[in-house]
């Protein structure tokens, strides 16, 4: 079987409800599910939040960061801290859990790829929410949220190379020219990942960037350029992409703007990034 087969087996399994996602995971998706209950308040969260020590002290990260606590009053409790971020970053840390939960039972040989997978996705997702407000104008909440799950379905293809080692043979050419699209797409429609944030994803792999840029495909497009850290399953063509986003991004922004939204978004950007280092 070619690689490509392969990926398209997998993405068939994972639409006809065959894939069994591993415990961890799964615990996230129940928390998810509650936190999207409407009947769910303040206090049902910070209790669900509580008892998941990672999340939970991630929450509490995010709450003290500079892009939800301007004051700079320490916040120490779960409670607080999830009255301070609210229910829509709440979903986006625990999707951010998930996502990196999904390789991590992977062997050593995959553990190097899904660690700067993930460096990429939180630099991507920290970008987007900044690009949000300053360039693209769209929901801020939701372009963290798309930039946590845009490289999901890479991470689930590691979590599969664990017993299909075969799948990290060679180079990555095929999971950028259909793996990616069908195994992807397919791990959004099983984690029932909005419709909205869906469509910018497929609008984010057919990599056309917009003049003026303010949908959140294109957010997602300049914070992927922006990213210090290359995702590995696009580093082989990375140089051929990059230098056209490169000169679209510098029509759009300009430098000397450009420079200045960076600056002032470093620290939130940063402290964003480390709370989201699970």
């Amino acid at each position: 079987m070619s690689k490509l087969e392969l990926y398209r087996s997998i993405a068939t399994d994972l639409s006809s409800g065959e894939i069994v996602f591993p415990t961890s995971v799964q615990v996230a998706l129940k928390l998810r599910k509650a936190l999207e209950d409407p009947e769910c308040h303040v206090e049902l969260a910070a209790k669900l939040i509580a008892a998941e020590p990672m999340l939970a002290t991630r929450v509490v990260a995010v709450a003290n960061s500079v892009a939800y606590n301007r004051s700079g009053r320490e916040i120490t409790d779960v409670r607080t801290a999830v009255s301070r971020v609210g229910f829509s970053t709440l979903r986006s840390l625990v999707m951010g859990l998930l996502t990196r939960q999904l390789a991590a039972g992977s062997s050593e040989s995959t553990k190097k790829l899904a660690n700067q997978l993930w460096e990429h996705t939180a630099h991507v997702a920290s970008l987007a929410r900044a690009l949000a407000k300053h360039v693209t104008k769209v929901d801020p909440e939701t372009a963290m949220f798309a930039g946590i799950v845009h490289e999901i379905g890479g991470f689930y293809l590691l979590s599969c190379a664990e017993h299909k080692p075969e799948l990290l043979e060679g180079d990555f050419s095929e999971w950028i020219e259909a793996g990616e699209i069908e195994v992807g797409r397919a791990v959004l429609q099983k984690l029932s990942v909005p419709a909205t944030v869906t469509e910018a994803i497929e609008g984010f792999w057919d990599g056309y960037l917009a003049m003026p840029s303010v949908s959140l495909s294109d957010t997602l497009l300049l914070a992927d350029e922006l990213a210090p850290v290359p995702s590995p399953l696009r580093q082989i063509n990375q140089p051929e992409v990059s230098g056209g986003l490169a000169a679209q991004i510098d029509m759009l922004v300009g430098e000397e703007l450009l420079s200045t939204i960076l600056k002032e978004s470093e620290e939130e950007i940063s402290t964003l990034i480390s709370a989201l280092h699970f």
